[in-house]
């Protein structure tokens, strides 16, 4: 008898410290955008085309982190020239740096959820703290391969000289870019 309490006990130890579930993010389904004023005379709005990452979470353990890959060449104003100039070395300069990261720690869990990501985004060289507002958050089966499919809305504001980015400044272009990211992520197998 007490053979089989000490087998259910390590059962229900190696169950309760299960690794977190690993989600890939679905570069299909992820497009980090961004807003960003023009002159003080308007807002323009772009977004990157490629990205990947992974997840790592573990709901019942109100824990997980998140590392998000930004291919910096591939973002679109929707505006040929637009793209032209931010590829260029006055903006995202692709040439020395074609990624953008963002790893952080989920956080602020409320039923079951995250409501934050206190983490640091590294842009052009440069790694600072950024905390992302989980505005939205969801978990339901894949309806083709019923695997674990999540997903999230998040919202942060930065400041694009922080990071070396400060063309238009002295023209008076406000500094403050709102950085939205809207991720889905698959569990693996």
């Amino acid at each position: 008898m007490k053979l089989l309490t000490l087998i259910a006990a390590a059962v229900l130890c190696a169950s309760a410290h299960a690794a977190p579930m690993r989600y890939e993010i679905d570069p299909a389904h992820t497009y980090p955008s961004f807003e960003a004023d023009h002159m003080g005379l308007s807002t323009w709005r772009g977004k990157f085309n490629r990205s990947e990452g992974l997840v790592l979470m573990d709901r019942a353990a109100a824990s997980g982190s998140v590392d998000l890959i930004v291919h910096t060449d591939s973002v679109d104003f929707g505006h040929d020239q637009m793209n032209s100039v931010a590829r260029g070395d006055s903006l995202f300069d692709v040439e020395r740096h074609p990624y953008a990261r963002y790893r952080g720690t989920l956080a602020g869990w409320q039923d079951g959820r995250p409501t934050r990501v206190d983490g640091e985004l590294q842009l052009r060289g440069v790694t600072r703290p950024l905390v992302l507002e989980i505005q939205h958050f969801a978990c339901k089966p894949h309806p083709l391969n019923k695997r674990e499919l999540c997903g999230a809305d998040a919202l942060a504001t930065l400041q694009r000289d922080a990071f070396g980015i400060d063309a238009g400044k002295a023209f008076g272009f406000d500094m403050a870019v709102t950085l939205r990211i809207q991720v889905e992520a698959l569990a693996e197998r």
